[in-house]
């Protein structure tokens, strides 16, 4: 059975805080690893019936970018969710509280800057 391998190399500062992240798959195209600012990794423990998850990003992760990438993420979540279970209303109530979040986040960022 063909394997594919997803390896996630996480440099850290003297404090263990997250200072660079790099990602490569064995069916990736690109030649070296590639640098990301964030990641969110969820996996399912059948057994247990809990999700596991390891989120991790760098000092250089803006807060703005953190509100687009929650967002991306949540509509991303609200996709995996419709292809998986075909519940529309539910995966439309999930776009309309991540929309709603990420207008709201964006009020917020002006309302910041501003003061």
């Amino acid at each position: 059975m063909p394997a594919s391998t997803i390896k996630i190399d996480v440099e850290l500062d003297d404090n263990k805080v997250p200072d660079k992240l790099y990602w490569s798959a064995t069916d990736s195209s690109a030649e070296t690893p590639e640098p990301a600012k964030a990641m969110m990794l969820a996996l399912w423990d059948g057994a247990d019936k809990a999700a596991l998850r390891i989120d991790l990003w760098t000092k250089d992760m803006m807060v703005d970018e953190m509100g687009d990438f929650f967002y991306q993420t949540l509509m991303g979540m609200a996709d995996t969710f419709d292809r998986a279970t075909h519940s529309h209303e539910l995966v439309n109530e999930m776009k309309t509280f991540a929309k709603d979040f990420y207008k709201k986040f964006r009020a917020e960022q002006l309302k910041e800057n501003k003061a």
